[in-house]
């Protein structure tokens, strides 16, 4: 399956959010309640105004996109948000379809977010997939956990980092 990643615009937004949407029912429908999907399909609306504003930005804000040209994953990448970050540069999510799943997508979209370079991200600490994906590419667990917001239902996530080679 062919895909090409490059940098999202602010036009991108709605095709972005409502494949992001889509996404989060496709990985999450074991973690999370019917409640919270419902209450995500009802902001789509609010987040694709909110994504507009992020998408115009110089950090990686990357889409990957099939021979269709449909929105079937993305990457963020930026500058660490915690005050206690481990390293400067953040992973901020990677999401892609499941039926780009074993595409070599992922790869592609964490290479293209932040290459080889240290970098720490948050996982959902029951998402066994993404912990194998993410072992594979050198994150480790560093032992922080925290919860995400309610509007989340306070799910735990898990911290990992990649350190620099020496």
């Amino acid at each position: 399956m062919d895909f090409q990643i490059r940098q999202a615009t602010p036009d991108d937004a709605d095709a972005l959010v409502r494949m992001h949407t889509l996404v989060h029912e496709e990985c999450y429908a074991r973690q999370l309640s019917p409640e919270f999907f419902r209450a995500r399909r009802a902001s789509i609306p609010q987040r694709i105004e909110q994504r507009r504003k992020s998408l115009a930005t110089a950090d990686p804000r990357l889409i990957a996109l099939d021979d269709s040209n449909e929105v079937v994953g993305f990457a963020d990448a930026g500058p660490a948000l915690d005050a206690d970050a481990p390293e400067q540069l953040e992973l901020y999510a990677i999401y892609i379809l499941r039926r780009m799943y074993g595409s070599g997508l992922g790869a592609a979209l964490l290479h293209a977010a932040v290459a080889d370079s240290p970098a720490y991200l948050w996982l959902l600490e029951d998402n066994p997939r993404a912990l194998a994906f993410y072992l594979k590419y050198g994150f480790r667990e560093d032992g922080e956990r925290k919860l995400l917001p309610p509007e989340w239902e306070e799910l735990p996530v898990i911290r990992m980092v990649r350190s620099a080679k020496p």
